[in-house]
C-alpha cells in the first residue's frame, strides 16, 4: 500500500516502511500509508507485528525535511498531530508491535521506534533527536516517551544536545531490548514475534492494556486496572485449556500435549 509493505507469516505480520531512496523518511503520504495498514490488519488471525523499514541503511531518518521547511505555525502543529495519532495507534494497538531497527532510527524514527511494545536493533543501528539543530523540538512524542523510557535525566541530554548515539548506547541506557548482527535482524524479531504468537492471544492483549493503561495512573488505580483485566481472562477456551493443560502435566507428565489457543 503506497510507501508501506504489508506481509503475513503466519500468524505474525511484518509491516515495512519502504521509501528506501529517502532512507525512509515520514512525510504525510507515508503516516497515512501506515495508518491505512494499521486499519487493515485482521488482529483475529496476526498476534504480532513487527515493524522495520526497507534496505539496510535506514530504519526511518527521521521526519522529512523538505515537506516541513515551509510549514507554518498551524501546519507544523497538524503535521505534529498527524504523526503523533499513527504513533499512537501503533502504541495502543491490540497486539504487540516489535520494531526491527535497521540503521538510521533518527528524529522520528527513533520516536516511532518507541512507540513499539519492543525495540530489537542492528549493530550499525544509530538513534538520535537532533530536532533542536533544526530549530524545532521533537514532533511525534520524542519529548514524553524518551523520558519515559531512558529517564528524563538521559532524555534532556539527548534532545538539548540532538547527539547521535549507537546501538550499544541504546542498550545501556534502556532504549532498545537487544542488539543484534544486521543480518540476524529480522530472524530475531520475527522469531521473538512467533513466540508471542503462541502464547494465549486473550491474556497477550490483557497484558499489553494492563502496563500501557496502568503506566499512566498511580499504582493504586493501576492495580485496579490490573484486576479487572486478570478477570477478563477467566472463562475463555484459552485460560481453560491453558490451566487444564498445566495440570494434566502436573498429574501425569505424559499427557500434556501442545496448546493451541484460539484467542476466544
Amino acid at each position: 500500500m503506497g510507501f508501506v509493505d504489508y506481509e503475513v507469516k503466519g500468524q505474525i505480520a511484518v509491516m515495512t516502511i519502504n521509501r528506501e531512496k529517502a532512507l525512509n523518511a515520514l512525510n504525510s503520504q507515508v503516516l497515512d500509508d501506515l495508518n491505512a495498514v494499521l486499519d487493515s490488519v485482521d488482529t483475529n488471525a496476526v498476534r504480532c507485528l513487527v515493524l522495520t523499514g526497507a534496505g539496510d541503511k535506514s530504519f526511518v531518518a527521521g521526519a522529512d525535511i523538505g515537506e516541513m521547511s515551509t510549514l507554518t505555525k498551524a501546519e507544523g502543529e497538524a503535521f505534529g498531530k498527524k504523526g503523533n495519532d499513527v504513533f499512537r495507534k501503533i502504541e495502543a494497538f491490540p497486539i504487540p508491535v516489535i520494531a526491527a531497527i535497521n540503521g538510521f532510527a533518527l528524529g522520528g524514527g527513533c520516536e516511532i521506534s518507541m512507540s513499539c511494545d519492543i525495540r530489537i536493533a542492528s549493530e550499525n543501528a544509530v538513534f538520535g533527536q537532533p530536532e533542536v539543530g533544526l530549530g524545532i523540538t521533537p514532533g511525534f512524542g520524542g519529548t514524553q516517551r524518551l523520558a519515559r523510557l531512558v529517564g528524563m535525566g538521559m532524555a534532556k541530554q539527548m534532545i538539548y544536545t540532538a547527539r547521535n548515539i549507537k546501538a550499544d548506547e541504546a542498550l545501556r541506557i534502556g532504549l532498545v531490548n537487544q542488539v543484534v548482527p544486521a543480518e540476524e535482524l529480522m530472524a530475531t524479531a520475527e522469531k521473538m514475534a512467533n513466540t508471542i504468537a503462541q502464547n494465549a492471544p486473550i491474556a497477550v492483549r490483557a497484558c499489553k492494556k494492563a502496563i500501557n493503561d496502568g503506566m499512566q495512573t498511580n499504582i493504586d488505580d493501576a492495580l485496579v486496572i490490573e484486576e479487572k483485566l486478570f478477570g477478563s481472562c477467566f472463562e475463555s477456551y484459552d485460560q481453560k485449556e491453558g490451566m487444564a493443560n498445566f495440570l494434566r502435566k502436573k498429574d501425569d507428565p505424559a499427557k500434556v500435549k501442545h496448546v493451541e489457543f484460539k484467542n476466544e
